[in-house]
């Protein structure tokens, strides 16, 4: 399939006099009008020579180059349409937004939904973390964050645009048009493209080794290895905006041409001087031979570098590899306020996983260029700069940097465990890559940072040079849930009912409705499927609906209801002897599915109103809604204050007594993105092409497959019962609506009683009550301390000691309080040649605990009570030491012994 030489063998070249010949290097077909080209333009078989090329006299910005694309391409036909966020949340199985068909995948690009525009052209901010390690060390042919400018053609059976000539022929006409390459100049790379699930044959665009664009023309879907023939058949194009940009600039970096002014900006906000552009531009010159996953290509980079500008290697390596890290941060910094920007909050899993894993890597980039400057300070910078590109940067600038901020004092509290954590790896010998990832993941310390620590130990590590890279992969995509995942249902159930005729939702037709009647459509046992029903199936955190079946003159409980795919199953207390085409008739258990639909409804309310009052960045990460109650996970990179979640229970409560319509609808999923943005799919992503939206009026418009209320009073009113932060990243909230406020009411009046009781009071009396007692305690702690401090100043008149040399040994007795024992400790050492011993009976061992003043080594004591059969340590001036068996005066003679051999 990728060797059909006939899916490159265009009319446009034919008839432009293009010559098809194979690099002299790499052996890969291309086109170009050049007949004396040998080679095909592209790096590693040919340098950067477009740096030295008068052809074009151009300086376009980023900025200037993504308007010219765009307007290019609305010339000519294209709908320019916005960029969605770099967080791809319209997707389930991709974090980030890796190129611009990721937009359109997989629902356009398969044809069931049509595109927003037909053609198009967006410019689509990318992330991309596979090659992270490599940015800075290639001078710009690597970046983790990148626009990609690409124009969209969707060519369906009955209605086709243009394919491969005319895609072609648009890049001929904006590359010799619109920027002044001569046409001699272009070469058409023959290559192959994969991703998303989809494939097809490619020119990659190259000029004075430079790749600016690559023309795909995706017509295959894989499947099961298997090249299947699509539908449609799409241009996805790409054209590399920032290399755009480098191109017509012609920098010593594609860093200087993407940052401008800021790169000197960044210089001297850390202190460092400025960068060599002579030396720079001859090292982006040779940059295409550096192949990153072989170190040693790099110092032959170097090397090269040196010889042609006549300086030491070392001089050249140190300033090179200097530059690579500025260029690190530069890069790292925007890649981190455009995924802050765009809602990501750190966290140690799915796409927080990936903004940490960022964040923490620039933050050890600052520490390797020896610089103090706080990550925010730089990424506010960033934020200044692109802000006119990307206005949701200047919209959450606070959140970005409290962000940051956070990140940085948790980095900070990770170094500073760094030694500890070294300390505890000396049982082992040798220190693995699969070992670095478990350090990492587990405490976050980047493995470069602690790799001298380790060989300074005796520790045997290699850091791989891509490790960042190998991380980033491993975290790049979400887990695929499969179909029995989604249900409690047996599988053999499952595999009878898929294939089903869809069960009429009658609980979406009234959702006020109790009662119904329909035709038994499938029975197993206790599995019962209907042609119609108003039981909700389990879904989007919603308990499926019980209730009751009269079949037969027989009354059965439904105990729960699931789904699969479009059918509903009933899933009844006990088996049942049933045929196909009887009539059943059934009611829900009504209050049970009027709480939950209060619940549902409720927490669409919260969850609007906790990113109205905390930003954009909050986003749905679970819910969950019972009779009893409901929960609510939400993405915030903070604890909630209790102020804040006042404001958010006064602000939900607000639009409850508003009375505001709640309205579900369906729309085609295109105009629901176009309309409402991917926010729609804070609750999950629906596969289907027309989704199910609800609208709570001036408030907040989700997709959801729920059953709500129709009016927003008719939750009653919303109580938060319970906040916490359940994991990293993550903050739960709890809460309950209408009448289960009355419930929690009532259990909170029943505490109070018992408290009362137990105080002796009045519920009234209990705040003057507990006052009174907290009065109290107050004084028992002042006189409780007055008695310690008369006790261990008589304590330290009495106790029994025994002198060896120039060391006291202080033998401290039992005294049946830990914090009393530690004060004595510590006031006993406060002296020079004092080693403090105290032993305790626990469960017929010996606990010993050690003590010396600074002026001596627990060490010593410790190690021969592990000679003796003792299991512990210690370091400094404490020690703790497990005895199996023995007397105390054995322990002493064994303190004594350490000691005089310490003393010798």
């Amino acid at each position: 399939m990728k060797g059909n030489q006939e899916e490159y063998r265009l009319k446009f070249f034919l008839d432009h006099d293009y010559l098809r010949r194979e690099c002299k290097v790499c052996k890969t077909p291309f086109w170009s009008k050049d007949k004396t080209r040998e080679d095909c333009a592209d790096i590693p078989c040919s340098d950067y020579y477009f740096l030295d090329m008068k052809e074009s006299n151009l300086n376009w910005s980023v900025s200037e180059a993504r308007r010219r694309f765009l307007d290019f391409f609305r010339r000519n036909g294209h709908e320019i349409i916005p960029p969605k966020p770099v967080l791809a949340r319209w997707r389930e199985d991709l974090y980030l937004t890796i190129a611009s068909i990721v937009d359109f995948q997989p629902y356009i690009t398969s044809g069931i939904s049509p595109p927003p525009a037909n053609p198009l052209v967006v410019s689509q901010p990318c992330i991309r973390m596979d090659d992270v390690d490599n940015v800075g060390i290639t001078f710009g042919r690597h970046l983790t964050t990148f626009e990609m400018g690409g124009h969209h053609a969707f060519n369906y059976p009955d209605k086709f645009l243009y394919w491969k000539d005319e895609t072609v022929a648009y890049a001929k006409e904006f590359f010799t048009k619109e920027m002044g390459i001569p046409e001699e100049l272009l070469n058409f790379k023959e290559s192959w493209w994969e991703g998303g699930g989809n494939a097809g044959p490619s020119f990659e665009v190259t000029v004075g080794g430079l790749e600016l664009a690559t023309l795909v023309f995706m017509q295959y879907e894989i499947r099961d290895g298997e090249y299947v023939p699509l539908k449609l058949k799409i241009v996805d194009t790409g054209y590399g905006i920032e290399r755009l940009a480098w191109f017509t600039q012609k920098t010593p970096t594609a860093f200087h041409a993407i940052y401008g002014e800021l790169v000197d900006k960044f210089l001297e906000k850390l202190g460092l001087p400025s960068l060599n552009p002579d030396m720079l531009k001859v090292a982006s010159r040779f940059a295409g031979r550096i192949d990153p996953d072989v170190p040693s290509t790099i110092q032959g980079h170097r090397e090269q570098v040196a010889k042609a500008m006549g300086l030491p290697v070392k001089e050249v390596s140190e300033e090179l590899t200097r530059a690579a890290r500025v260029f690190q941060v530069l890069d790292h910094t925007k890649t981190i306020a455009l995924m802050l920007g765009d809602g990501l909050v750190p966290s140690s899993g799915g796409e927080g996983y990936l903004g940490r894993l960022l964040i923490r890597r620039a933050l050890r980039t600052l520490k390797l260029l020896n610089v103090d400057v706080r990550l925010s300070e730089l990424v506010d910078m960033q934020i200044g700069f692109w802000g006119k590109d990307f206005t949701q940067l200047v919209r959450n600038r606070d959140y970005i940097l409290d962000a940051v901020n956070l990140e940085q004092e948790k980095f900070n509290e990770i170094l500073n465990r760094m030694s500890s954590v070294v300390s505890s790896l000396t049982k082992k010998k040798e220190i693995g890559v699969e070992d670095l990832i478990q350090l990492y993941d587990s405490q976050g310390i980047p493995p470069d940072l602690m790799a001298e620590e380790m060989r300074s130990k005796g520790l045997k590590v290699e850091v791989p040079h891509n490790f960042y890279s190998i991380v980033a992969k491993r975290h790049q995509s979400a887990p695929v849930k499969k179909e029995w995942d989604t249900t409690k249902l047996p599988p053999e159930v499952v595999k009878q009912v898929k294939d089903l005729p869809p069960t009429e939702k009658l609980y979406y037709k009234d959702q006020y409705a109790r009662n119904f009647e329909g035709v038994i459509v499938k029975s197993l046992g206790k599995y019962l499927v209907l042609d119609r029903t108003v039981f909700y199936p389990e879904g989007g955190g919603q308990l499926g609906d019980q209730g009751w079946l009269l079949l037969d003159g027989q009354r059965v409980k439904v105990v729960d209801t699931q789904k699969v795919g479009d059918v509903v199953v009933h899933v009844l207390e006990r088996e049942i002897s049933a045929k196909e085409g009887d009539k059943v008739k059934g009611e829900i258990d009504w209050v049970r599915r009027f709480r939950m639909m209060r619940h549902h409804t409720g927490t669409h309310v919260v969850l609007a109103a906790a990113k109205k009052l905390l930003g954009d960045h909050v986003w749905q990460a679970g819910a969950e809604k019972t009779p009893e109650k409901a929960r609510l996970d939400i993405t915030h990179h903070r604890n909630l204050t209790r102020e804040e979640v006042k404001r958010i229970e006064e602000m939900a409560n607000l639009v409850v007594d508003d009375r505001r319509p709640v309205t579900p609808f369906e729309i085609n999923r295109t105009e629901a993105e176009t309309k409402y943005g991917v926010s729609i799919y804070e609750g999950g992503v629906p596969n289907k092409a027309v989704i199910r939206l609800l609208e709570i009026k001036d408030w907040d418009v989700e997709s959801c497959g729920g059953t709500h209320v129709a009016n927003t009073a008719d939750i009653g009113g919303i109580k938060i019962v319970n906040v916490e932060k359940i994991q990293d990243g993550i903050i739960r909230l709890e809460y309950v609506a209408g009448d289960v406020i009355s419930s929690y009411a009532g259990n909170l009046e029943d505490k109070l009683e018992g408290l009362a009781s137990k105080l002796e009071t009045s519920t009234s009396q209990i705040e003057s009550r507990v006052e009174k007692l907290k009065e109290e305690n107050e004084r028992m702690k002042e006189l409780i301390a007055f008695y310690r401090r008369q006790y261990l100043d008589d304590l330290e008149k009495h106790v029994e000691t025994r002198n060896v040399g120039k060391v006291k040994i202080v033998i401290l007795p039992s005294l049946k309080d830990e914090d009393l024992e530690r004060e004595a400790m510590r006031r006993l050492t406060s002296t020079q040649g004092v080693v403090v011993i105290h032993v305790n009976q626990v469960n017929g061992k010996l606990q010993i605990e050690i003590g010396t003043s600074k002026d001596l080594n627990v060490s010593t004591v410790v190690t021969e009570l592990v000679k003796a059969g003792g299991k512990g340590g210690g370091r400094g001036t404490f020690g703790s030491v497990m005895i199996e068996k023995g007397t105390k005066e054995e322990v002493i003679d064994i303190v004594e012994r350490a000691i005089k051999g310490g003393n010798s």
